[in-house]
C-alpha cells in the first residue's frame, strides 16, 4: 500500500541567488544548477510540484554577503532581500524568506534583520560560513543574536568554504583532483561544525537564551559526537551535560543533502524528533531524491508529520 500524503511539506533550505550578489562573488556551479537558482518562479515550482513540496524557505546561496566589504555588504544585502520580498509576494502560499544579512557590518545586521523580519515577513536570517575570516561566536557580532532573540526568529548557519589557512594545511594535496572536498564532501561540515561549538561555548547562548540556531545536513556531524564532545569537557571541569544540553536546547537540525537512515536515527535519539525538519538544499540537491528518500525512512507517520511540516509550522509560526 502507498505511503499516504503528509498534509503538507516544507522545505527550509532552499537556494536561490541575487544577481547584483552574484556579480560580486562570481559564478561556481554548473549551467544547469545556474539556470535553476536564478529561478524564483515557473522552473522551481514545477520542480516542487512534480515532487510534492508545498513551501519552500528561499535564502541566498553561499557566501552571500560574508566575504564583502562592510559598506557594500550593507547595501547589496538590503536590495536582495527587497528583490527576495517581490519574489515571495508573487506566490505567497508557496515561497517564504530567510534575510540575507551584512554581517560585516554587525550592527547594520541586526537592523537590516529587524527590517526583514518586521516589513518583509522573513521568517529569519542564513548566514554562510566566516564573515572575512572571523567565527561568528566573536563578540562583534553579538548583537545579531540579541536582535535575532528580541524578534524571536531562527538564524541558520550555512557553510562556506573554510578558511584558506584551513585550505592550505588540510586539502590543498587533494584540492586539484577532488576539489569537493573542500565543500560538500568534507570541508563544509568541518567549518558549520565548528561554528556550532564555537557558539555553544562562547556564551553568546547564556547571554542570550532565546537563542535558536538551524544547521543543516543533519546537524553537521554534531549529533553523532554530541556524548563524546561532553564526556571530554566534563573531564575539564564542566558539569555532566553542559554540552550536550545546550546544544539540543538552541539547536534545530534539517535533513538537506544528507539522506541517510542510519544518521538520522542517531539524531533522532541524541536530540529527539521535535528539533529536526527536513530540507532539500535545491538546486544543489533534487527535490524528488529527499522526497523518495523519506518514503523509506524508519519512522512512524506521526514523527515523519513532525519531519516535514509541524516542526517547521511551531518554529516559524507558518
Amino acid at each position: 500500500m502507498a505511503e499516504p500524503r503528509p498534509r503538507r511539506v516544507i522545505a527550509l533550505e532552499e537556494h536561490y541567488s541575487d544577481p547584483e550578489i552574484e556579480a560580486r562573488i562570481g559564478v561556481a556551479e554548473s549551467s544547469e544548477v545556474r539556470a535553476r537558482l536564478d529561478d524564483i518562479g515557473a522552473l522551481r515550482l514545477q520542480a516542487m510540484d512534480e515532487a510534492g513540496i508545498d513551501l519552500q524557505i528561499l535564502s541566498h546561496r553561499a557566501p552571500s554577503t560574508q566575504r564583502m566589504d562592510a559598506e557594500s555588504a550593507v547595501a547589496l544585502a538590503r536590495r536582495a532581500n527587497d528583490w527576495l520580498h517581490q519574489a515571495v509576494l508573487a506566490h505567497p502560499d508557496r515561497f517564504a524568506g530567510f534575510a540575507a544579512l551584512p554581517t560585516p557590518d554587525p550592527k547594520a545586521a541586526a537592523d537590516e534583520l529587524e527590517r526583514a523580519v518586521t516589513k518583509l515577513g522573513f521568517k529569519g536570517a542564513m548566514v554562510h560560513g566566516l564573515t572575512n575570516g572571523l567565527f561568528l561566536d566573536d563578540k562583534r557580532f553579538w548583537p545579531i543574536f540579541e536582535r535575532a532573540q528580541a524578534l524571536d526568529v531562527p538564524l541558520y548557519i550555512h557553510p562556506a568554504m573554510p578558511h584558506q589557512a584551513v585550505v592550505d594545511s588540510y586539502y590543498k594535496d587533494y584540492a586539484k583532483d577532488f576539489p569537493i572536498l573542500l565543500r560538500a564532501a568534507w570541508g563544509f561540515t568541518v567549518e558549520a561544525a565548528t561554528q556550532g561549538i564555537r557558539l555553544v561555548l562562547s556564551g553568546v547562548l547564556d547571554a542570550y537564551p532565546g537563542t535558536r540556531i538551524i544547521l543543516g545536513h543533519l546537524g553537521e556531524s554534531l549529533p553523532f559526537s554530541l556524548w563524546r564532545i561532553d564526556d571530554t569537557l566534563t573531564g575539564e571541569g564542566q558539569p555532566k551535560d553542559w554540552f550536550r544540553d545546550r546544544f539540543c536546547r538552541h539547536f534545530y537540525i534539517t535533513t538537506s543533502g544528507n539522506f541517510s537512515n542510519p544518521a538520522l536515527l542517531c539524531c533522532v535519539m541524541e536530540m529527539g524528533i521535535d528539533r529536526i525538519m527536513f530540507s532539500v538544499d535545491y538546486p544543489f540537491v533534487r527535490n524528488r531524491q529527499a522526497m523518495e528518500w523519506m518514503k523509506t525512512v524508519p519512522l512512524c507517520a506521526a514523527d515523519k508529520e513532525k519531519m516535514f511540516c509541524r516542526n517547521a509550522e511551531l518554529l516559524f509560526r507558518l
